[in-house]
């Protein structure tokens, strides 16, 4: 099966309407990723047909529960799920954060090559970062646990939004230990195509 018929396959199995234009994007972003994975160790996930489904599909899965005008990633990485988001959801505003200059420098190219005109880089620590605006989602894929999540990356949430952490396997005891001033809302258990293992997406508002 080709990276299409497979990145096409899994669309249809989230249940998600993706214009043929974004598919082929979404695999122009992973041709990037390839690339520039050989040089600056951005993912351990190599082989392509692997990357459609534990990088594209994993991050897609997500969409339906994202509705927020404006997107925090945080620890953004190779761009996950921030890029995925950004084409899926073009009308939304997506800030890709993370501290490494390597990483930055090739979210900011995929950003230029991709034409994501919804999308910014932003090269800082959490931690240390005072954006303009709060944001109505702030996401995070294996950044940290959910109490340093919430801790660092919490003041940057808008009032009414939340905090969303992509998980595997149902987080219980991490989620005995969020900090004061949060509590969970929902957790979201995934079923993303051809990946074996539990994928839950935590949700976590302000009290």
């Amino acid at each position: 099966m080709s990276l299409a018929a497979k990145l096409a396959q899994g669309i249809a199995l989230l249940s998600l309407t993706v214009p043929p234009p974004t598919q082929q994007r979404l695999l122009d972003y992973l041709a990037l990723l390839q690339k520039w994975n050989k040089v600056y160790n951005l993912t351990a996930v190599r082989e392509a047909p692997r990357m459609v489904s534990h990088h594209l599909l994993d991050c897609l899965a997500v969409v339906p529960h994202v509705s927020a005008a404006t997107i925090l990633d945080v620890g953004s990485g190779a761009g996950l799920p921030g890029i995925p988001l950004a084409l899926a959801l073009p009308l939304a505003q997506v800030t890709l954060l993370d501290s490494s200059h390597k990483k930055a420098a090739f979210l900011r190219q995929a950003a230029i090559e991709l034409e994501l005109s919804n999308v910014e880089v932003v090269c800082e620590r959490v931690e240390q970062w005072r954006p303009a605006h709060p944001f109505g989602l702030v996401i995070s894929r294996a950044f940290s646990d959910l109490r340093e999540f919430a801790a660092l990356a919490g003041r940057l949430v808008a009032p009414g939004g939340e905090l969303a952490a992509m998980k595997g396997v149902y987080p219980y005891e991490e989620l005995t230990q969020l900090p004061a001033g949060y509590r969970l809302k929902r957790v979201v258990p995934l079923a993303v195509p051809t990946v074996r293992g539990a994928r839950h997406l935590v949700l976590i508002e302000g009290t």
